[in-house]
Protein backbone atom coordinates (compact mmCIF):
# COMPACT_ATOMS: atom_id res chain seq x y z
CA UNK A 1 0.00 0.00 0.00
CA UNK A 2 1.12 3.39 -0.50
CA UNK A 3 1.04 4.45 3.20
CA UNK A 4 3.64 1.61 3.82
CA UNK A 5 5.77 2.95 0.72
CA UNK A 6 6.31 6.19 2.23
CA UNK A 7 7.48 4.44 5.57
CA UNK A 8 9.90 2.60 3.40
CA UNK A 9 11.30 5.16 1.25
CA UNK A 10 11.62 7.22 4.26
CA UNK A 11 13.62 4.53 5.64
CA UNK A 12 15.87 4.34 2.45
CA UNK A 13 16.04 8.12 3.44
CA UNK A 14 17.57 8.08 6.91
CA UNK A 15 19.95 5.04 5.80
CA UNK A 16 20.95 7.28 2.86
CA UNK A 17 21.61 10.77 4.52
CA UNK A 18 23.71 8.49 7.10
CA UNK A 19 25.79 7.11 4.27
CA UNK A 20 26.47 10.86 3.10
CA UNK A 21 26.89 11.92 6.47
CA UNK A 22 29.50 9.50 7.02
CA UNK A 23 31.66 10.47 3.74
CA UNK A 24 31.30 13.86 5.01
CA UNK A 25 32.81 13.01 8.60
CA UNK A 26 35.30 11.57 6.63
CA UNK A 27 36.33 14.17 4.91
CA UNK A 28 36.23 16.77 7.63
CA UNK A 29 38.14 14.09 9.74
CA UNK A 30 40.80 13.93 7.04
CA UNK A 31 40.87 17.70 6.21
CA UNK A 32 44.90 17.92 7.12
CA UNK A 33 46.07 14.50 5.79
CA UNK A 34 48.12 14.59 3.08
CA UNK A 35 47.62 13.57 -0.42
CA UNK A 36 43.70 12.88 1.25
CA UNK A 37 40.88 12.34 -1.77
CA UNK A 38 37.69 13.55 -1.33
CA UNK A 39 34.53 11.19 -0.66
CA UNK A 40 30.98 11.74 -1.76
CA UNK A 41 27.80 10.34 -1.79
CA UNK A 42 25.51 10.14 -5.08
CA UNK A 43 21.57 9.60 -4.43
CA UNK A 44 19.45 7.60 -7.13
CA UNK A 45 15.89 7.56 -6.69
CA UNK A 46 13.81 4.31 -7.42
CA UNK A 47 10.73 4.28 -8.75
CA UNK A 48 8.10 1.93 -8.49
CA UNK A 49 5.73 1.12 -11.22
CA UNK A 50 2.14 2.11 -10.04
CA UNK A 51 -1.06 1.21 -10.85
CA UNK A 52 -3.50 3.98 -12.00
CA UNK A 53 -4.56 5.87 -9.64
CA UNK A 54 -1.83 5.04 -7.08
CA UNK A 55 1.77 6.00 -7.03
CA UNK A 56 4.14 3.84 -4.38
CA UNK A 57 7.32 5.45 -2.95
CA UNK A 58 10.35 3.78 -4.21
CA UNK A 59 12.88 5.54 -2.25
CA UNK A 60 16.73 6.24 -2.81
CA UNK A 61 19.74 4.24 -2.87
CA UNK A 62 23.48 5.68 -2.72
CA UNK A 63 26.59 5.50 -4.50
CA UNK A 64 30.12 6.36 -2.63
CA UNK A 65 32.86 7.24 -4.77
CA UNK A 66 36.04 8.93 -4.54
CA UNK A 67 37.01 11.67 -6.28
CA UNK A 68 40.87 10.81 -7.02
CA UNK A 69 41.13 12.99 -9.47
CA UNK A 70 41.25 16.22 -7.45
CA UNK A 71 43.82 17.10 -6.56
CA UNK A 72 44.93 19.03 -3.29
CA UNK A 73 47.51 22.51 -3.23
CA UNK A 74 50.89 21.84 -2.81
CA UNK A 75 52.70 22.89 0.38
CA UNK A 76 56.94 23.09 0.27
CA UNK A 77 58.55 21.90 3.00
CA UNK A 78 62.12 20.87 3.82
CA UNK A 79 63.07 18.00 3.34
CA UNK A 80 64.23 17.04 -0.79
CA UNK A 81 62.64 13.57 -0.79
CA UNK A 82 59.11 14.83 0.15
CA UNK A 83 57.49 14.05 -3.25
CA UNK A 84 54.17 15.66 -5.02
CA UNK A 85 52.96 14.91 -8.38
CA UNK A 86 52.26 18.66 -10.08
CA UNK A 87 49.52 17.14 -12.75
CA UNK A 88 47.90 13.99 -13.85
CA UNK A 89 50.49 10.55 -12.67
CA UNK A 90 51.02 9.02 -9.78
CA UNK A 91 53.89 7.41 -7.74
CA UNK A 92 54.69 4.08 -7.33
CA UNK A 93 55.01 2.77 -4.42
CA UNK A 94 54.83 -0.66 -2.71
CA UNK A 95 54.16 -2.07 1.01
CA UNK A 96 57.29 -2.11 2.85
CA UNK A 97 55.96 -5.97 4.07
CA UNK A 98 56.47 -6.80 0.49
CA UNK A 99 60.10 -5.51 0.28
CA UNK A 100 60.49 -7.32 3.48
CA UNK A 101 59.80 -10.40 2.32
CA UNK A 102 61.76 -10.30 -0.99
CA UNK A 103 59.64 -13.20 -2.70
CA UNK A 104 59.74 -12.04 -6.08
CA UNK A 105 58.06 -9.14 -7.71
CA UNK A 106 56.33 -6.16 -5.10
CA UNK A 107 52.52 -5.36 -5.94
CA UNK A 108 52.47 -1.89 -7.38
CA UNK A 109 50.61 0.57 -5.52
CA UNK A 110 50.18 4.34 -6.17
CA UNK A 111 50.16 7.60 -4.60
CA UNK A 112 49.92 11.50 -5.28
CA UNK A 113 52.54 12.79 -2.43
CA UNK A 114 54.41 10.94 0.43
CA UNK A 115 57.42 11.89 2.64
CA UNK A 116 59.99 9.45 2.11
CA UNK A 117 63.38 9.01 3.69
CA UNK A 118 65.80 6.54 4.06
CA UNK A 119 64.96 3.63 6.49
CA UNK A 120 67.51 1.51 8.28
CA UNK A 121 68.42 -0.21 4.70
CA UNK A 122 68.15 2.97 3.04
CA UNK A 123 64.70 2.64 1.66
CA UNK A 124 62.82 5.73 1.16
CA UNK A 125 59.82 4.81 2.59
CA UNK A 126 56.94 6.85 3.89
CA UNK A 127 55.80 7.09 7.86
CA UNK A 128 53.05 4.81 6.89
CA UNK A 129 55.56 2.30 5.53
CA UNK A 130 55.42 3.14 1.38
CA UNK A 131 58.90 2.10 -0.13
CA UNK A 132 59.31 4.35 -3.37
CA UNK A 133 60.00 2.19 -6.96
CA UNK A 134 62.21 3.35 -9.20
CA UNK A 135 64.11 2.27 -12.19
CA UNK A 136 68.06 1.89 -11.11
CA UNK A 137 70.62 4.09 -13.31
CA UNK A 138 73.33 2.00 -15.25
CA UNK A 139 76.98 2.75 -14.51
CA UNK A 140 77.40 6.09 -16.36
CA UNK A 141 74.16 7.09 -15.29
CA UNK A 142 71.47 6.65 -18.31
CA UNK A 143 68.45 5.19 -17.64
CA UNK A 144 67.87 1.78 -19.20
CA UNK A 145 64.83 0.76 -21.43
CA UNK A 146 62.37 -1.26 -19.06
CA UNK A 147 58.95 -2.54 -20.00
CA UNK A 148 56.19 0.34 -19.36
CA UNK A 149 52.99 -1.80 -18.67
CA UNK A 150 54.63 -4.11 -16.38
CA UNK A 151 56.56 -3.79 -12.88
CA UNK A 152 59.46 -5.42 -14.14
CA UNK A 153 61.93 -2.58 -14.26
CA UNK A 154 60.92 -0.96 -11.16
CA UNK A 155 62.58 -2.16 -7.83
CA UNK A 156 62.95 -0.01 -4.32
CA UNK A 157 64.85 3.12 -4.40
CA UNK A 158 67.36 2.30 -1.69
CA UNK A 159 70.05 5.20 -0.95
CA UNK A 160 73.17 3.92 1.14
CA UNK A 161 74.27 7.19 3.46
CA UNK A 162 78.20 5.70 3.12
CA UNK A 163 78.17 5.38 -0.66
CA UNK A 164 81.33 5.97 -2.57
CA UNK A 165 81.64 7.41 -6.40
CA UNK A 166 84.31 8.57 -8.14
CA UNK A 167 84.83 8.99 -11.98
CA UNK A 168 87.66 7.47 -14.53
CA UNK A 169 89.90 9.93 -16.37
CA UNK A 170 89.00 9.34 -20.08
CA UNK A 171 90.51 11.88 -21.48
CA UNK A 172 92.95 14.80 -20.97
CA UNK A 173 93.50 18.16 -23.13
CA UNK A 174 96.92 18.96 -23.25
CA UNK A 175 98.56 22.18 -24.42
CA UNK A 176 102.07 22.68 -23.85
CA UNK A 177 104.91 25.23 -25.59
CA UNK A 178 108.35 23.45 -26.10
CA UNK A 179 111.53 25.65 -26.57
CA UNK A 180 112.35 26.38 -30.47
CA UNK A 181 115.59 27.29 -29.14
CA UNK A 182 116.30 23.44 -27.96
CA UNK A 183 116.28 21.93 -31.55
CA UNK A 184 118.91 24.28 -33.14
CA UNK A 185 122.59 23.16 -33.91
CA UNK A 186 124.78 23.49 -30.45
CA UNK A 187 121.58 23.16 -28.79
CA UNK A 188 122.22 21.13 -25.38
CA UNK A 189 119.61 18.43 -25.87
CA UNK A 190 118.03 18.71 -22.21
CA UNK A 191 114.69 16.85 -21.59
CA UNK A 192 111.69 18.32 -20.77
CA UNK A 193 109.09 16.77 -18.60
CA UNK A 194 105.80 17.01 -17.48
CA UNK A 195 103.70 14.60 -15.42
CA UNK A 196 99.63 14.53 -15.34
CA UNK A 197 97.48 13.11 -12.36
CA UNK A 198 94.50 11.01 -13.20
CA UNK A 199 92.08 8.80 -11.46
CA UNK A 200 91.46 4.92 -12.72
CA UNK A 201 88.59 3.11 -12.83
CA UNK A 202 88.76 2.35 -9.20
CA UNK A 203 89.31 5.81 -8.03
CA UNK A 204 93.16 5.43 -7.24
CA UNK A 205 95.28 8.28 -8.39
CA UNK A 206 98.22 7.89 -10.63
CA UNK A 207 100.46 9.69 -13.10
CA UNK A 208 101.39 9.82 -16.67
CA UNK A 209 104.34 10.92 -17.43
CA UNK A 210 105.03 12.95 -20.57
CA UNK A 211 109.17 13.67 -21.85
CA UNK A 212 109.82 15.11 -24.23
CA UNK A 213 113.43 14.88 -26.64
CA UNK A 214 114.70 17.65 -28.92
CA UNK A 215 116.15 15.98 -32.16
CA UNK A 216 119.27 18.86 -32.02
CA UNK A 217 120.69 18.83 -35.95
CA UNK A 218 124.50 19.47 -36.76
CA UNK A 219 123.50 22.18 -38.91
CA UNK A 220 119.75 24.47 -38.50
CA UNK A 221 117.30 23.69 -36.94
CA UNK A 222 115.74 20.14 -36.96
CA UNK A 223 111.80 21.27 -35.20
CA UNK A 224 111.44 17.48 -34.09
CA UNK A 225 110.58 16.12 -31.00
CA UNK A 226 109.97 12.72 -29.44
CA UNK A 227 107.29 12.53 -26.84
CA UNK A 228 107.11 9.20 -24.95
CA UNK A 229 104.75 9.01 -22.46
CA UNK A 230 104.61 6.67 -19.26
CA UNK A 231 102.22 5.53 -17.22
CA UNK A 232 102.77 4.67 -13.38
CA UNK A 233 101.10 1.95 -12.91
CA UNK A 234 101.84 0.28 -15.92
CA UNK A 235 103.74 -2.94 -15.58
CA UNK A 236 107.22 -2.18 -14.43
CA UNK A 237 110.33 -3.00 -16.07
CA UNK A 238 113.23 -4.85 -13.60
CA UNK A 239 115.11 -1.76 -14.11
CA UNK A 240 112.39 0.40 -12.36
CA UNK A 241 111.15 2.39 -14.72
CA UNK A 242 107.42 2.39 -15.60
CA UNK A 243 106.15 0.83 -19.46
CA UNK A 244 105.91 3.10 -21.89
CA UNK A 245 102.69 3.42 -23.45
CA UNK A 246 103.13 5.80 -26.36
CA UNK A 247 105.72 7.44 -28.43
CA UNK A 248 105.57 9.82 -30.73
CA UNK A 249 107.68 11.54 -33.40
CA UNK A 250 106.35 15.53 -33.40
CA UNK A 251 107.55 18.38 -36.09
CA UNK A 252 106.66 21.29 -35.97
CA UNK A 253 105.95 24.22 -38.99
CA UNK A 254 108.39 26.70 -39.08
CA UNK A 255 106.82 28.70 -41.91
CA UNK A 256 106.12 32.25 -41.76
CA UNK A 257 102.28 31.75 -41.30
CA UNK A 258 102.12 28.81 -39.74
CA UNK A 259 105.29 29.29 -37.35
CA UNK A 260 105.16 27.08 -34.10
CA UNK A 261 101.77 24.73 -34.64
CA UNK A 262 102.13 21.12 -35.21
CA UNK A 263 102.81 19.90 -38.86
CA UNK A 264 102.85 16.36 -38.81
CA UNK A 265 103.00 13.51 -35.83
CA UNK A 266 104.23 10.00 -36.44
CA UNK A 267 103.68 7.09 -34.08
CA UNK A 268 106.21 4.58 -33.08
CA UNK A 269 104.03 2.77 -30.43
CA UNK A 270 100.65 3.39 -29.06
CA UNK A 271 97.20 4.63 -30.26
CA UNK A 272 97.54 6.08 -33.77
CA UNK A 273 96.73 10.57 -34.26
CA UNK A 274 94.09 11.41 -35.70
CA UNK A 275 95.10 14.60 -37.47
CA UNK A 276 91.41 15.27 -37.87
CA UNK A 277 90.51 15.86 -33.73
CA UNK A 278 93.88 16.23 -32.44
CA UNK A 279 93.79 13.16 -30.16
CA UNK A 280 95.61 9.93 -29.63
CA UNK A 281 94.54 7.31 -27.64
CA UNK A 282 96.71 5.39 -25.23
CA UNK A 283 96.18 2.18 -22.74
CA UNK A 284 96.84 2.72 -19.35
CA UNK A 285 95.87 0.63 -16.59
CA UNK A 286 92.34 1.49 -16.15
CA UNK A 287 91.60 1.32 -19.42
CA UNK A 288 91.93 3.63 -22.56
CA UNK A 289 92.30 7.37 -23.10
CA UNK A 290 92.67 10.14 -25.23
CA UNK A 291 95.40 12.61 -24.95
CA UNK A 292 94.32 16.04 -26.56
CA UNK A 293 97.74 17.49 -28.36
CA UNK A 294 96.15 19.49 -30.83
CA UNK A 295 95.26 19.55 -34.43
CA UNK A 296 97.73 20.08 -37.12
CA UNK A 297 97.96 23.59 -37.43
CA UNK A 298 96.49 24.50 -34.73
CA UNK A 299 98.40 27.13 -32.24
CA UNK A 300 95.98 24.55 -29.68
CA UNK A 301 97.61 22.41 -27.83
CA UNK A 302 101.32 21.43 -28.35
CA UNK A 303 103.36 24.33 -30.03
CA UNK A 304 107.00 25.16 -30.26
CA UNK A 305 107.75 28.91 -29.72
CA UNK A 306 110.39 30.89 -28.20
CA UNK A 307 112.76 29.41 -25.81
CA UNK A 308 110.94 28.65 -23.33
CA UNK A 309 108.91 24.85 -21.68
CA UNK A 310 105.90 26.28 -20.71
CA UNK A 311 102.54 24.07 -19.76
CA UNK A 312 100.17 26.54 -20.59
CA UNK A 313 96.91 24.60 -19.72
CA UNK A 314 95.78 20.92 -18.44
CA UNK A 315 92.69 20.03 -18.62
CA UNK A 316 91.07 16.35 -17.38
CA UNK A 317 88.02 14.60 -16.92
CA UNK A 318 87.64 12.48 -13.62
CA UNK A 319 87.74 12.83 -9.68
CA UNK A 320 89.04 10.68 -6.94
CA UNK A 321 86.57 8.82 -4.69
CA UNK A 322 84.23 10.80 -2.72
CA UNK A 323 81.36 10.08 -0.34
CA UNK A 324 77.39 11.19 -0.68
CA UNK A 325 76.48 14.18 0.57
CA UNK A 326 73.02 15.05 -0.65
CA UNK A 327 70.10 13.45 -2.70
CA UNK A 328 67.35 15.23 -4.98
CA UNK A 329 64.80 15.22 -7.35
CA UNK A 330 64.55 16.89 -10.18
CA UNK A 331 61.07 17.51 -12.05
CA UNK A 332 61.65 14.73 -14.35
CA UNK A 333 61.82 12.24 -11.62
CA UNK A 334 65.66 11.57 -11.39
CA UNK A 335 67.42 10.83 -8.65
CA UNK A 336 70.76 12.62 -8.43
CA UNK A 337 73.61 12.25 -5.38
CA UNK A 338 75.64 14.74 -4.50
CA UNK A 339 79.54 14.00 -3.57
CA UNK A 340 81.67 15.92 -1.83
CA UNK A 341 84.40 15.69 -4.58
CA UNK A 342 81.71 18.10 -6.89
CA UNK A 343 79.93 15.68 -9.07
CA UNK A 344 76.63 14.42 -9.18
CA UNK A 345 75.46 11.34 -10.59
CA UNK A 346 71.97 9.75 -11.52
CA UNK A 347 70.87 6.55 -9.05
CA UNK A 348 67.19 6.55 -9.92
CA UNK A 349 64.34 7.31 -12.08
CA UNK A 350 61.12 7.53 -10.42
CA UNK A 351 58.63 7.31 -13.50
CA UNK A 352 54.40 8.32 -13.12
CA UNK A 353 52.00 5.73 -13.57
CA UNK A 354 48.72 6.64 -15.24
CA UNK A 355 45.83 5.02 -16.01
CA UNK A 356 42.36 5.79 -18.43
CA UNK A 357 40.06 5.87 -15.68
CA UNK A 358 41.65 6.97 -12.63
CA UNK A 359 38.79 7.05 -10.24
CA UNK A 360 38.34 3.72 -10.68
CA UNK A 361 41.27 2.80 -9.16
CA UNK A 362 40.26 0.64 -5.62
CA UNK A 363 41.59 3.17 -2.85
CA UNK A 364 43.93 1.51 0.48
CA UNK A 365 45.74 3.16 3.48
CA UNK A 366 48.03 5.58 3.80
CA UNK A 367 46.23 7.61 0.69
CA UNK A 368 47.57 4.67 -1.90
CA UNK A 369 45.80 3.13 -4.48
CA UNK A 370 45.59 -0.26 -6.62
CA UNK A 371 45.16 -0.45 -10.31
CA UNK A 372 41.75 -2.12 -11.19
CA UNK A 373 39.33 -3.42 -13.77
CA UNK A 374 37.60 -0.56 -13.77
CA UNK A 375 40.37 1.50 -13.75
CA UNK A 376 42.10 0.03 -16.96
CA UNK A 377 45.56 -0.91 -17.22
CA UNK A 378 48.66 1.08 -16.29
CA UNK A 379 51.75 2.81 -18.33
CA UNK A 380 54.52 4.11 -16.65
CA UNK A 381 55.57 7.50 -18.44
CA UNK A 382 59.10 9.55 -17.69
CA UNK A 383 57.50 12.47 -15.88
CA UNK A 384 56.75 15.64 -17.75
CA UNK A 385 56.17 13.27 -20.95
CA UNK A 386 52.60 12.32 -22.30
CA UNK A 387 49.71 13.37 -20.68
CA UNK A 388 51.74 13.11 -17.55
CA UNK A 389 52.95 16.23 -15.02
CA UNK A 390 56.08 16.57 -13.18
CA UNK A 391 57.33 15.53 -9.65
CA UNK A 392 57.91 18.18 -7.20
CA UNK A 393 60.41 17.85 -4.18
CA UNK A 394 60.39 19.48 -1.20
CA UNK A 395 56.58 19.52 -1.31
CA UNK A 396 53.44 17.78 -0.47
CA UNK A 397 50.16 18.14 -1.60
CA UNK A 398 47.40 18.85 1.00
CA UNK A 399 44.24 17.69 1.82
CA UNK A 400 41.67 17.79 -1.72
CA UNK A 401 39.19 18.46 1.41
CA UNK A 402 37.10 22.27 1.52
CA UNK A 403 36.16 22.09 5.06
CA UNK A 404 33.76 25.38 4.32
CA UNK A 405 31.84 22.92 1.52
CA UNK A 406 31.80 20.28 3.95
CA UNK A 407 30.06 22.04 6.56
CA UNK A 408 27.88 23.65 4.21
CA UNK A 409 26.98 19.41 3.26
CA UNK A 410 26.47 18.71 6.57
CA UNK A 411 23.55 21.65 7.18
CA UNK A 412 21.73 20.32 4.17
CA UNK A 413 22.27 16.74 5.13
CA UNK A 414 20.71 17.31 8.71
CA UNK A 415 17.54 19.04 7.31
CA UNK A 416 17.17 15.94 4.97
CA UNK A 417 17.48 13.07 8.08
CA UNK A 418 15.60 15.14 10.15
CA UNK A 419 12.74 15.97 6.99
CA UNK A 420 12.67 11.64 7.00
CA UNK A 421 12.39 11.06 10.23
CA UNK A 422 8.97 13.94 10.28
CA UNK A 423 7.70 11.60 7.44
CA UNK A 424 8.49 8.57 9.59
CA UNK A 425 6.82 9.94 12.23
CA UNK A 426 3.51 11.05 10.29
CA UNK A 427 3.38 7.93 8.07
CA UNK A 428 2.70 6.59 12.25
CA UNK A 429 0.60 8.98 12.89
CA UNK A 430 -1.56 7.64 9.52
CA UNK A 431 -1.47 4.35 10.72
CA UNK A 432 -2.75 4.70 14.09
CA UNK A 433 -5.80 6.76 12.70
CA UNK A 434 -6.32 3.72 10.63
CA UNK A 435 -6.15 1.64 13.47
CA UNK A 436 -8.61 3.81 15.56
CA UNK A 437 -11.39 3.06 12.87
CA UNK A 438 -12.15 -0.02 14.25
CA UNK A 439 -13.33 1.20 17.71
Amino acid sequence: MTISSSLNASVAGLAANASRLATISDNISNSSTYGYKRAVTDFDSMVIESGRGTYSAGGVRTTTSRLIDERGSLVSTSNPTDLAVRGRGMLPVTPEAAVTVNNGDVPLLLTTTGSFRPDAQGFLRSPGGLILLGVPALADGSIPNYPRDSVDGLVPVQINANQFAGEATTRVDLSVNLPATSTREGAAGDNETLSVEYFDNLGASSNLSFTFTPTVPAFGASNEWTMVIQDSESDVNTDGIPDVVGEYALTFDDSRGGGGTLLNVTTTSGGPYDPATGVLTIAVDGGPMEINIGELGSGIGLTQLSNAFSPTSISKNGTPVGSLTSIEVDPNGYIRASFDIGINRVLYQIPLVDVPNVNGLETLDQQSFRVTPDSGTFFLWDAGDGPTGDIVGYAREESATDVAGELTNLIQTQRAYSSNAKVIQTVDEMLQETTNIKR
